[in-house]
Order: structure tokens, then C-alpha cells, then sequence
């Protein structure tokens, strides 16, 4: 198929491109910044993009996976969020419709499902969150929007009969956490393979499962993070003492951290649960927190991406013009 990719120049589309052609697809990637996988320079806010994209490259499926992100809120007007993530999305179904596509696939975030109260981790216990978790609140700008833009679909679903897979993705993010730095860096990504985060890898493994099964699925909307050792009955432990559940769990966890100069966590107020999608669609996840240790085990290279000095490509100053 004629694959359009947004986000093609990002962190997860230099990813998802080669796989969707290792798959047999054309990608045609639209991003507003320039890379390797990308072939139209422009915005999803801007229909007149979109619609020529679609007339010049014989567009027969979407994967919606470029948008605005949380750490842009420091650098863009509400107003950006609304154009990018929601009347982006919204022109992008609109195109799907019209050229009587049958499949969609749209990369959320799992960020829209923690209130202000979640956030705040107050309770007495984990928050185990699953498709099944709500009232849905969105704490900020960034998650008001891509639930809004979730809503588009299941609209475009309901009324127009398009097949849409909604991904709610943990964090695969390169660079460091915008907002914490203590555990730093690494210590940090590799403690949140138990309950929120993914390898970037994984992430684009399950989009192109998301487009295989879009069809079968209809509507549907899937967690997607690295399987948690954690059941719900941990909850009240893992508030109090997440350190304790994990060694039950790996019993050579605490030494392997302490080797490296690694803390684990001493709590965890919120766990992500994605069995839907493995039960679902039949997805498995190639790295968890099982392979971390493995690789602190074994002397190996960690299986996933650390780099503090990773800046988004829309983000970078174009080079100088010769």
C-alpha cells in the first residue's frame, strides 16, 4: 500500500518507515521538518497539504504519528496544539474518507490519562490503568487535545465506517525527562520499564500490527507499553514499597543496580496495563524490564535508547543555504 506517515522525520518515523517498507509498503512521509523519510515538507494543519499529498502519491492508508508533544507546551501557544493535533487529525480523516480508505492509525499517548489526581499520586495505592480506566481528564494542553483528536476517529468510526486503531503509547523518548532528574537519565528510563515505558522499536512494531489489523478491529484503542511484571494486587505494596515487589520479582535486581551506581524505585503510584493489545492483536513486545536486567547481567549494551542531547528535528535550525 501507499503508506501516509506523518511525522516521518521524528524519533518514532525514522523508526516506523523502514519497517512499513520492509513490509512492502511506500511510505510517503509529511513532516514540517526535512529527513531522510520524508518526501512533503508542510503541516497536517494545512488541508491544501494534505489533500496534495494524497492526489500526487495515490494515498491508500494513514499512520497519524506526528503531532505536538508534551514538552512542546513550554514553546508553543495553545492555540498550536489545537491546529496541529486536533484540525491536523481531523484533515487527515477527512482525506481518509474521501479516497475510501480502510484503515487509519493514529499514535495517542498514554499521558491523556492522568489527571491532575493521578498525577499528584496521593492515594494509597498503584493506579493500575488499562482501556477501561476513566473518567478521562487531561491534565494539560497536550492530552486535551489528543483525546479531542481521539474523538475525531471514533466520530470517523461511528459515522463514516472508517477502520481506526488509537494507540495510547508510554514513553520512548531518547532524550532526558523534561521534568525529572532524579534517578538521571538512564537509571531512570530503565526503572520505568515497569510500569511506563517502551523501546522505540516496539512502539513502530506495534503501528505496523495497528494497520495489519485496523480492518478487523473496526474502532479500537490500545495501550501500548512494555509489559509490566506487576499484578493489581501488588497496587498497595508498590505505593509503599516498590522496591521490595520488584526483588520478589528479580530476586539479583538490587545488586545488578548497585553495580551500575543505580537506584530503583522506592515508589511507583501508577502502572500501566497492556494486555489488551497482546490479547487483542496478537503483539509481543521484544524488550521489558526482564531484558534490562539481562542486559546488566550480561555486560551488554542496554536495549534501549539513551541520548540527552537528542533535539526533535522541527526543533533544529535549518543549515546555512550555499
Amino acid at each position: 500500500m501507499n503508506i501516509l506517515l506523518t511525522g516521518s522525520s521524528g524519533w518514532l518515523g525514522r523508526f516506523l518507515a523502514p519497517l512499513l517498507r520492509a513490509a512492502g509498503h511506500h511510505v510517503v512521509g509529511v513532516d514540517v521538518a526535512p529527513g531522510a523519510d520524508t518526501q512533503v515538507i508542510g503541516s497536517v494543519a494545512d488541508r491544501a497539504v494534505i489533500d496534495r499529498a494524497f492526489a500526487d502519491h495515490a494515498i491508500e492508508a494513514v499512520i497519524h504519528a506526528g503531532g505536538l508533544h508534551k514538552p512542546d507546551i513550554a514553546r508553543y501557544p495553545a492555540q498550536a496544539f489545537i491546529d496541529v493535533n486536533v484540525t491536523g487529525t481531523l484533515n487527515l480523516l477527512e482525506a481518509a474518507r474521501a479516497a475510501g480508505h480502510d484503515r487509519f492509525v493514529f499514535t495517542s499517548t498514554t499521558s491523556l490519562m492522568i489527571s491532575r489526581a493521578i498525577r499528584d499520586e496521593a492515594g494509597d495505592a498503584a493506579v493500575w490503568l488499562d482501556e477501561s480506566s476513566g473518567p478521562i481528564e487531561p491534565r494539560n494542553i497536550y492530552g486535551v487535545t489528543k483525546y479531542a483528536a481521539e474523538q475525531l476517529c471514533r466520530l470517523a468510526h461511528l459515522e463514516h465506517g472508517l477502520n481506526v486503531v488509537v494507540l495510547r503509547t508510554g514513553r520512548f523518548f531518547p532524550e532526558d525527562d523534561d521534568t525529572h532528574g532524579d534517578p538521571p537519565g538512564e537509571n531512570l528510563k530503565a526503572n520505568e520499564f515497569l510500569n511506563r515505558r517502551l523501546t522505540v522499536e516496539d512502539a513502530a512494531r506495534a503501528h505496523v500490527a495497528a494497520l495489519d489489523a485496523a480492518p478487523l478491529v473496526g474502532f479500537g484503542t490500545y495501550i501500548v507499553s512494555a509489559p509490566t511484571p506487576f499484578a493489581r494486587a501488588d497496587a498497595t505494596e508498590l505505593k509503599r514499597d516498590a522496591a521490595a515487589v520488584i526483588a520478589r520479582h528479580f530476586p539479583d535486581a538490587p545488586a545488578l543496580y548497585a553495580a551500575r551506581g543505580w537506584r530503583l524505585p522506592d515508589t511507583i503510584g501508577r502502572v500501566y496495563d497492556s494486555g489488551a493489545i497482546q490479547r487483542d492483536l496478537g503483539f509481543g513486545f521484544d524488550t521489558d524490564f526482564a531484558a534490562v536486567l539481562a542486559a546488566l547481567r550480561n555486560g551488554a549494551r542496554l536495549p534501549f535508547a539513551h541520548d540527552p542531547r537528542y533535539v526533535s528535528p522541527k526543533e533544529r535550525p535549518l543549515a546555512p543555504q550555499e
